[in-house]
């Protein structure tokens, strides 16, 4: 019995975490919150998200948020890797394209909305273009600085044994930026679910940013907390499959041995 609760001691603390923190919030909402409609307990919330399972309604906006979040995070991590290894490596192409980039780069998606709407209408291609441009950035800023900050000696090394062209980018500077570029898209998948809920404001008619706007039309807080703790899983869910994708990617890495 020591020895299982030994091995499991982590997912022994998550689960105490969260129970304390769904009984602190309990309490506070029917004790010490003045209108529990306003900020209803977690006892009112799962009743309501129970409710929206089995109407379907919470199935079908996860199914809809899921899709727009890899269509956005796909789209946006593709460009975003072909453009940081071109920036990164050819000095041409980095001195034609990074200032244009470090101008747009600190402009946030929310920003674009209304041209969104202008370019694309409320369509889908409104939304996945505003993830699209949301992910863009830290991935391309994290294949940029990989690829560019190689470790000379490597490079130097890998030549003096006969390697250069197409065969010193795969084989050294790839797998050495490698490390890098993970990182930007475990950022790059966090960026999508932020800006999903933004870009599901725009004309959409189903999704869990979708449902936290029309809840909060009509005063349903407990709709917009189960959209919200929904948002929760979703991304914290995303960030636990891709981490453990990641130490596949890396594995000759020490920071993924360890992890």
């Amino acid at each position: 019995m020591v020895n299982l609760i030994r091995e499991n001691r982590d997912r022994i603390n998550n689960v105490l975490s969260i129970l304390v923190f769904l009984a602190i919030w309990e309490i506070f909402s029917r004790f010490i919150a003045t209108n529990m409609k306003i900020f209803p307990p977690p006892s009112i919330v799962g009743q309501e998200l129970w409710r929206m399972v089995e109407s379907g309604m919470l199935v079908e906006d996860m199914w809809a948020s899921v899709k727009r979040s890899l269509a956005g995070f796909a789209l946006g991590s593709t460009i975003a890797i072909v453009i940081g290894l071109l920036t990164g490596r050819i000095p041409f192409i980095r001195a034609l394209l990074e200032p244009v980039i470090q101008l747009f780069r600190p402009i946030p998606s929310i920003a674009f909305v209304p041209l969104s709407l202008f370019w694309f209408g409320l369509g889908e291609s409104s939304k996945v273009f505003l993830i699209t441009y949301g992910v863009f950035f830290p991935v391309w800023l994290n294949t940029h600085v990989g690829v560019s900050t190689v470790d000379p000696v490597l490079i130097r090394a890998a030549r003096s044994l006969g390697c250069e062209g197409r065969r010193l980018f795969t084989r050294v500077i790839l797998p050495a930026s490698i490390p890098f570029v993970v990182a930007g898209l475990r950022v790059g998948i966090a960026v999508a679910f932020i800006v999903l809920v933004a870009a599901e404001m725009l004309g959409a008619s189903a999704g869990v940013g979708f449902r936290i706007g029309q809840s909060h039309e009509v005063y349903r807080a407990d709709r917009m907390m189960v959209g919200l703790l929904t948002l929760g899983v979703m991304g914290g869910l995303a960030d636990s499959l891709f981490a453990i994708a990641s130490k596949k990617i890396v594995f000759w890495t020490g920071e993924a041995r360890r992890e």
